[in-house]
């Protein structure tokens, strides 16, 4: 197998083990994704093509902000606003919208769900309904539970909010690239969480316990990870010994980010 193209996040898909497929696109034209299972335990060769092509407006770009954007998309675009990391700060279910008002209500204006996932520890989060399990497999996690379900975004990042004096809202990519798990109940843990939610919001916690369980294809954690970027190492020639979140796992214990690589051009075979 030998494909060339831009970069994008790997699609994913649950099953008993996560499928993973490659993404790649030419000119913002974005091709079937590739099964990617199949090169575990094969050596598998990324280099470089000295080129990044914005994702939202294809043109060349000598350096990618946010994932894979160019200066100018970053600072304008919806996908780059401030909402997408803070999602308290939206305000389109009051009409306003920060960057693109059609955009906001298609994306923002939608049943948003707070979850408890289970990566290295665990960690609070949110996410659009539509993006579920995606957003839990994207993070690399090995279990979750909803914890509450928004009718739009802003109710659940104040939600997120409210919590994060509790719970972390960060991954630990290092520990959970090397299988490190802090074991906890997640029912017992929904259940206390749920106690501090502000009370206006209680209206929205979730009455099912239902956990997702979650397994990578993964022949061996490493002991120690490293992550490489392809700016440093434009060649890369090593054995796959699993993927896990957004990452590919090669047998020296370095690691890349696919994801961080959008809109890198490259050249891979296995």
């Amino acid at each position: 197998m030998e494909v060339q193209g831009n970069l994008r996040k790997m699609a994913n898909e649950l099953h008993e083990t996560v499928q993973y497929g490659l993404r790649l696109y030419d000119n913002l034209e974005y091709r079937e994704p590739i099964p990617l299972n199949d090169a575990v335990g094969q050596h598998i060769r990324i280099e470089y093509l000295h080129e990044i092509n914005c994702v939202v407006t294809g043109k060349k770009i000598k350096k990618a902000f946010g994932e894979g954007m160019s200066y100018d998309a970053f600072m304008n675009s919806p996908q780059a606003s401030p909402s997408i990391i803070r999602p308290e700060l939206s305000r389109i279910h009051e009409g306003i919208a920060l960057r693109d008002f059609e955009w906001e209500m298609k994306n923002h204006m939608t049943p948003h769900t707070v979850y408890l996932a289970q990566t290295a520890g665990v960690k609070v989060g949110v996410t659009r309904n539509t993006q579920i399990p995606t957003r839990w497999m994207d993070q690399g996690a090995i279990r979750a539970i909803r914890l509450a379900e928004t009718p739009y975004r802003q109710a659940a990042g104040l939600i997120e909010v409210s919590l994060k004096g509790h719970i972390s809202d960060k991954t630990s990519w290092q520990k959970m690239l090397k299988g490190e798990v802090e074991e906890r109940d997640l029912i017992e843990l929904k259940a206390e969480m749920s106690e501090l939610v502000p009370t206006e919001f209680k209206q929205y916690l979730s009455p099912t316990n239902d956990i997702i369980e979650i397994n990578y294809p993964i022949l061996a954690y490493p002991p120690k990870v490293k992550s490489l970027k392809l700016d440093k190492e434009p060649l890369i020639d090593k054995k796959l010994m699993g993927i896990k979140g957004q990452y590919l796992l090669f047998d020296d214990g370095t690691v890349m980010n696919i994801r961080s690589h959008s809109g890198y051009k490259v050249q891979i075979s296995w």
